[in-house]
């Protein structure tokens, strides 16, 4: 039994579909990175590693967009998290007056805009923050994700085109 589930472990590490679906579900690389690791290192086709990094940093997106509402509620229990969360949700509404009037569009080219800070994870508590409700705010990053990703592809594939393909 031991043997197997090591077993199981090492071939999914060992693996670049799993290593970039892996990847993709980070905050810090998401989609950004395991698409031009998945191709130039990976030596996936450009499909899969589009589709595994979507299908990667979406799924970790679903239980956050979620679970951040009953997160404020039980960190509001205390005087502490109370200021915080206040502080930051009219801060944050005061600032972000222009996006709360285009909510869903902003939301989706916020995540599409293949920037640091600007991926599935930052979109999730934004939409949290501006108070999208979970359907729009899941279709929204979907959305972006799908633009990220196809300028993320076609930038790498640019880049292998002109510089050839990378290997370790």
């Amino acid at each position: 039994m031991v043997e197997s589930v090591v077993h199981l472990l090492k071939s999914a590490v060992e693996s670049p579909g799993w290593t970039t679906f892996f990847m993709s579900m980070l905050p810090v690389t998401e989609l950004r990175l395991s698409v031009p690791w998945a191709i130039t290192i990976g030596g996936l086709p450009w499909t899969s590693a589009y589709l595994i990094s979507i299908a990667g940093n979406f799924l970790v997106i679903i239980p956050v967009i979620f679970y951040l509402e009953p997160c404020s509620n039980f960190l509001r229990r205390w005087e502490s998290g109370d200021v915080f969360f206040n502080w930051l949700f009219t801060r944050t509404r005061r600032k972000g007056a222009r996006i709360e009037k285009i909510e869903f569009v902003g939301l989706m080219l916020f995540v599409g805009i293949p920037l640091p800070m600007t991926g599935a994870w930052t979109g999730a508590i934004a939409a949290f923050v501006f108070g999208l409700g979970n359907k729009r705010a899941l279709l929204a990053i979907f959305a972006g994700l799908l633009i990220s990703a196809t300028v993320v592809t076609v930038l790498t594939l640019s880049g292998t085109a002109l510089f050839g393909h990378f290997t370790y």
